[in-house]
């Protein structure tokens, strides 16, 4: 053995020691059968985790299913009470004594994989990555790098954030714990905090971390198709929020699950053969897609052929592959023969199953349509090689008809003529339609041009017919054009930004309060321009505008109340208008969300009633309203007005938050009493309106309620006849 293997070997055997129990807290450290070292556990700071973080597989076509690949050794320093491992491909498992199983062979399995494990106390991750010989070139200085390679020497870390691993789709109760950052050396009193997508940014409120502890929970069932990873950000803050530690990142890897079928999102699907085409012709392509994750056997799809009709002059005209879903004839140029058909249209059910193909997939089906078509032998040509147009910016519609000519039946599909843009339209902002009477060409501008930006445009057009051509037939330059664009420069309005403009205040803000300053900018930026602001519609006249710098002030008093305020939302429209020539001028929308304050009293609605003088316990309802909103409104409180014994004869009662009842006492003569009623609303502070509650008491027959001839009288001279009743009784 040459002395550089032997340092090598020497080397690898000090790395693959073994750490193994002997009695109690006391380890031994070994390699092969040779007892290294003892060493007592309280020797050792235990750090939860995986002993090794990072594994190569090297020649993974070497490994065949079911074949035990490596031991995984995970500590949690306290037993490793319920662990379980979760691994991230499919298509391999952990036993609970921690070897890594295949499922199938590793040459099909992808690249790499993670492996979580969890226990009652602690859980993390390790990484396992398949790589050929050649792509594994580390050197000694690698293999030292490689964390947890040595075992008993470790790097301290502060804040350990490891990726963790979570299946979709869980179940409640949560939230549930699924992981943990770890810092043993963070102060008393810190806090772990937790910031990004998912926590405190959109979408809010899917995982939180425990502060004293480090513990990250997730508060909902996860969706792998709307968010397969978060990557979030862990730091520890004193007691006062300041950031004392880190931030260091944090994946969350979501686990994907078999929980979509396959779909065929581009249907329909409609594909033409020429008669006569040789075997194996390939008449089109139809794929489906599955939400699942791609990098599994979740979204592996397998196509198939359910059904063909008809099924004459051969029940399988076609085949399908099963891998990349395209569709081809199988059946001799003889028997695709369209004159001789009994219908020249097949439709095919297809059949698309995730897992492989495999019993458990999950499938989707979707109709294809084959049309066997007449040859076409004669190939459009354009009238011109080139073709001129101009258009004004900002402006859409036709702007140039391109010409053709083509020898086929004009009834048929080898005249009408297809155009297709092939280059010098990378925004989109140009499509070619056919003309059906014609067949000419109808460009047309669909996005407005800016001059600006491009003044000219070179356009490169392609004709073909709806039907290929046969065989022996192609299309050549004479089926190409070039289309020459002008774009003519106008003067643009100015565009605010954003638009609608959306604002929150206060209603009755003090006048000459800024409400905002809104922005509009030229897109005639060659032409430096300036902009002056106005308002172009305010119904209430409550703002002003400066007209140089845009900002918006209070003119009068906003109030929510206002006939011209709809929800609580006062909207205004607003003018920019440049110094062109001519001027363009551009709206804009203001709108102003109003918070309400309590600046408006209750009052009684049904303040006036009527009842008969000799009716028998008499009880009159009434109720309040407020234009305020909650909580400026409602509940009400009702009480009568504070007078010397009016609590003895006239009682209220509440009904509920708007509604209370007067209870009358007997023997009222016919007159008008005007009982004196507070009214509160709930407002902070609240207001009190002192108002008056109008009783009318009439003579009543069997047909009619005569209220003409009643007094007036107040409260105050009811209390006084009823006293000197009283004292006249005594």
């Amino acid at each position: 053995m040459k002395p550089s293997n032997c340092l090598f070997k020497a080397i690898w055997n000090l790395l693959i020691f073994i750490l193994l129990p002997v009695d109690g807290d006391l380890f031994a450290v070994t390699s092969g059968n040779n007892v290294l070292l003892h060493v007592f556990t309280e020797d050792l700071e235990c750090i939860p985790g995986f002993q090794q973080k990072v594994f190569h597989i090297e020649h993974p076509s070497a490994f065949m299913a079911d074949q035990p690949i490596l031991n995984l050794v995970f500590d949690d320093c306290q037993g490793n009470h319920k662990l379980n491992f979760e691994v991230s491909n499919p298509g391999f498992k952990v036993e609970p004594n921690g070897v890594l199983v295949a499922l199938r062979n590793l040459s099909d399995t992808g690249r790499a994989l993670f492996i979580h494990a969890r226990s009652a106390q602690a859980e993390d991750t390790a990484e396992v990555l398949l790589v050929d010989r050649k792509e594994k070139q580390g050197s000694l200085k690698e293999i030292f790098k490689a964390e947890g390679s040595l075992g008993i020497v470790r790097q301290r870390r502060s804040i350990v954030a490891t990726p963790i691993l979570i299946p979709e789709n869980q179940r409640s109760p949560f939230p549930r714990p699924v992981g943990k950052v770890v810092d043993n050396d963070r102060p008393e009193g810190s806090k772990f905090r937790i910031f990004g997508k998912g926590v405190d940014q959109e979408p809010k409120g899917f995982f939180k971390i425990v502060e004293s502890t480090g513990e990250v929970l997730v508060t909902r069932s996860l969706d792998r198709e709307a968010m397969a990873t978060y990557q979030f950000q862990v730091e520890i803050t004193d007691a006062s929020g300041k950031t004392i530690e880190g931030p260091v990142p944090l994946d969350i890897i979501i686990i994907d699950q078999n929980d979509n079928r396959p779909l065929f999102r581009e249907g329909p699907y409609i594909g033409h053969v020429m008669e006569g085409s040789p075997t194996g012709s390939t008449v089109m392509r139809v794929t489906a897609f599955d939400a699942d994750d791609p990098a599994t056997d979740n979204a592996l799809l397998r196509y198939n052929i359910l059904k063909q009709t008809p099924d004459k002059p051969s029940p399988n005209m076609f085949y399908i592959d099963p891998e990349k879903g395209d569709i081809v004839t199988v059946v001799s140029p003889v028997l695709l023969d369209r004159e001789t058909m009994e219908n020249p249209k097949y439709e095919l059910i297809i059949e698309a199953k995730d897992m492989g193909g495999m019993d458990v997939g999950l499938t989707g089906t979707a109709t294809a349509t084959i049309v066997v078509d007449d040859k076409n032998d004669h190939a459009p040509e354009f009238t011109r090689k080139e073709f001129q147009a101009t258009v004004k910016e900002g402006s859409t519609g036709v702007i140039v008809n391109l010409t053709v000519e083509d020898r086929d039946d004009p009834a048929t599909g080898a005249w009408r003529a297809v155009y297709t843009i092939i280059n010098g339209n990378p925004g989109q902002s140009f499509e070619i339609h056919t003309n059906p009477k014609n067949n000419e060409g109808m460009l047309s501008v669909v996005k407005p041009l800016d001059c600006e930006i491009s003044a000219f445009h070179t356009l490169l057009i392609k004709v073909e017919n709806e039907d290929p051509l046969v065989p022996d037939i192609a299309y050549d330059t004479s089926s190409t054009a070039t289309v020459q664009i002008t774009v003519l420069d106008v003067n643009e309005a100015p565009v605010f930004h954003p638009d609608p403009m959306t604002i929150t205040k206060q209603e009755n803000i003090p006048i000459g309060s800024v409400v905002l300053t809104v922005n509009a900018t030229d897109p005639d930026t060659l032409q430096h321009q300036t902009i002056r602001y106005s308002i172009n519609k305010d119904p209430a006249e409550w703002l002003e505008i400066d007209p140089t710098n845009g900002t918006i002030r209070t003119r009068g008093v906003l109030d929510r109340e206002s006939p011209f305020v709809i929800n609580n939302v006062y909207t205004a429209h607003l003018l920019a208008i440049d110094n062109g020539s001519p001027p363009a001028t551009g709206t804009g929308t203001l709108q102003i969300t109003l918070e309400d304050v309590n600046d408006n009293a209750p009052s009684l609605y049904q303040a006036v009633s009527s009842v008969c003088e000799d009716a028998k316990d008499v009880k009159v309802i009434f109720g309040a309203l407020d234009k305020d909103i909650h909580p400026n409104a409602e509940p009400f409180k009702f009480e009568l007005s504070k007078q010397s014994g009016q609590d003895k004869v006239w009682k209220i009662t509440r009904i509920n938050n708007t509604h209370a009842q007067l209870i009358l006492p007997q023997n009222l003569k016919k007159a008008n009493y005007n009982i004196p009623i507070l009214v509160t609303d709930s407002g902070k502070p609240p207001l009190i309106n002192n108002t008056e509650l109008k009783i009318q008491v009439c003579s009543c027959t069997k047909y009619k309620m005569d209220c003409s001839a009643s007094s007036t009288l107040h409260l105050s001279m009811v209390l006084f006849f009823i006293s000197l009743f009283s004292l006249y009784c005594l």
